[in-house]
């Protein structure tokens, strides 16, 4: 029997959306217990443990899974898992639930889930930051958004009523099961997945592209959960992937689809977190750049491949394509690194993010070396507002 992409981490695809006849029987019960309201990034946590995308998760993490993933990247039975998935609700003292009952989970739409709160613990944020983001700094945005959280975390199971809402681009909120279904369909037995909080430039195409050629389809799969304040907004960025896919991929090899988690910055963790995502969505192969989920100095260029080389292969499941830093080079006329170009930096084209906010602030037109034009015209529409 032929398997179109990989196993799910863990075995199994876990699904926490409730069935449909379930669901208003789970809001009613919702409407008569305590409720916890969420923030974005916890709500965001709860639509990738629902749909499956953190599989073998059933729900925010117990402590024994909270400490051993903290302390050794694995989950308490041993199996690879690099970040936290937790929930540190905002409730007062008086209004902490005890272990053995159950709490709604809600948004500003009413009731989202019910959890079964089977662990209530305490968690040291000094400690978690400095082995998730190896520092305490809190001028790390990653750091700064654990230490805005409480102290109080809360594990259990979910039993998911529906899903946040979403405003924008919803025929590309596709589940791990309709991405594998999408992926069985067009024979695709080989997937590389591409993580992006960016709009995507030449550096990128020429990586996806050389990725394609090593396997049968690419997930392009944009990261649309909460980013820095600086970062290009996620329509602004789906636009440039609608732009470029319409002109220089082929269609049938390519599929776009968003991810909904939010960007943490934790650098080789959460490159090691990203892969495992897609391995759920069902990519085979994922690709692993320069300074992966990271920002600014606070990890080394490279630093994002090297933790792969902590597992094996057997425990990932999923292949790590780990390419260099890659460029124009107006010597050898296209697209390079430095494992096939010999020439110096003089000869190359390289655009910070800073310049290319610069310049595009400025009104100046990005080379087309640097990105196509069709998503330079994007992005210059951006700029001026």
């Amino acid at each position: 029997m032929q398997t179109f992409g990989a196993r799910p981490h863990g075995g199994v695809l876990v699904d926490r959306l409730a069935a449909t006849g379930e669901r208003e029987a789970l809001a009613h019960e919702a409407a008569g217990l305590r409720q916890v309201e969420l923030t974005a990034r916890q709500a965001a946590d709860l639509e990738i443990l629902a749909i499956g995308a953190a599989s073998p998760l059933d729900g925010f993490m117990r402590e024994s899974d909270y400490r051993s993933v903290v302390d050794s990247m694995r989950l308490a039975n041993g199996l690879v898992w690099t970040l936290p998935i937790t929930l540190a609700p905002a409730l007062r003292q008086d209004e902490m639930p005890e272990v053995g009952t159950r709490v709604a989970l809600v948004d500003a739409g009413g009731p989202l889930a019910v959890m079964d709160v089977e662990s209530i613990y305490a968690r040291n944020k000094v400690e978690e930051a400095e082995s998730v983001f190896a520092t305490a700094d809190p001028s790390h945005p990653g750091v700064a958004g654990l230490f805005a959280e409480g102290d109080t975390l809360f594990g259990g199971a979910l039993h998911v009523i529906r899903l946040p809402g979403h405003a924008e681009f919803v025929d590309y909120y596709l589940t791990p099961r309709q991405t594998r279904a999408v992926f069985a369909d067009r024979g695709w037995r080989t997937v590389v997945g591409f993580q992006t909080r960016n709009p995507v430039h030449r550096a990128h195409e020429y990586l996806q592209k050389c990725a394609l050629e090593m396997v049968d389809g690419l997930l392009l799969h944009p990261l649309v959960g909460e980013t820095k304040g600086d970062d290009i907004p996620a329509a602004v960025r789906m636009q440039c992937y609608q732009a470029l896919l319409k002109g220089y991929y082929p269609p049938e090899r390519v599929l776009l689809s968003v991810n909904p988690a939010f960007m943490r910055y934790a650098g080789p963790r959460e490159a090691v977190f990203h892969a495992l995502i897609r391995k759920n969505y069902g990519c085979t192969h994922f690709i692993v750049g320069r300074d992966h989920a990271g920002v600014g100095n606070w990890y080394g260029t490279y630093d994002a491949q090297a933790i792969f080389d902590r597992f094996s292969s057997e425990e990932l499941g999923i292949v790590p394509l780990k390419f260099e830093h890659s460029f124009w080079c107006r010597a050898c006329g296209g697209m390079a690194s430095p494992k096939t170009c010999p020439h110096g930096s003089e000869t190359r084209t390289t655009l910070s993010g800073t310049r290319v906010r610069e310049m595009l602030a400025a009104g100046e037109p990005l080379p087309t070396e640097f990105t196509r034009a069709e998503v330079a015209a994007v992005l210059s529409e951006y700029s001026r507002g």
